[in-house]
């Protein structure tokens, strides 16, 4: 084989592995979508970010799944969540959620398989002490 053809061999190997690499990251990505559009993407894994409506969530503890609402600080716009797995601790504290899944054809909720709580600080509005 020419020194040329070795050269053609590699460049070709080389696109090849590239045009992998970038469809394994594209199909790794998670992107942040607001609730029409997870509703519209359905059977593609989204993520989707609101507050937790008051008095929204249960838990059943013999299935194992955890039901809420959450809402859009922008649009108002309510979804009802279903999560599979333990209830993360302080849920009812949170001050944002987001949630990793996606909706089933045809189903009414969002099936978030990871859940991403955020409380507020223990530290927050603590004063702070100065010691001399």
């Amino acid at each position: 084989m020419s020194k040329k053809w070795t050269y053609v061999l590699g460049g070709v190997l080389l696109v090849v592995f590239a045009g992998f690499s970038v469809k394994a990251f594209n199909s790794a990505l998670t992107p942040y979508v607001s609730y029409a559009d997870a509703k519209s993407e359905a059977n593609r894994t989204v993520q989707v970010a609101g507050g937790l409506v008051a008095d929204s969530s249960s838990y059943d503890d013999v299935s194992g799944y955890l039901h809420f609402r959450l809402t859009d600080p922008d649009s108002g716009e309510v979804m009802a969540v279903r999560y599979e797995g333990l209830k993360p601790a302080n849920f009812e504290d949170a001050i944002s959620i987001v949630a990793i899944g996606r909706f089933d054809a045809g189903s009414s909720e969002f099936h978030a398989h990871k859940l991403l709580v955020k409380c507020p600080s223990k530290y927050q509005g603590a004063e702070v002490k100065e010691y001399s």
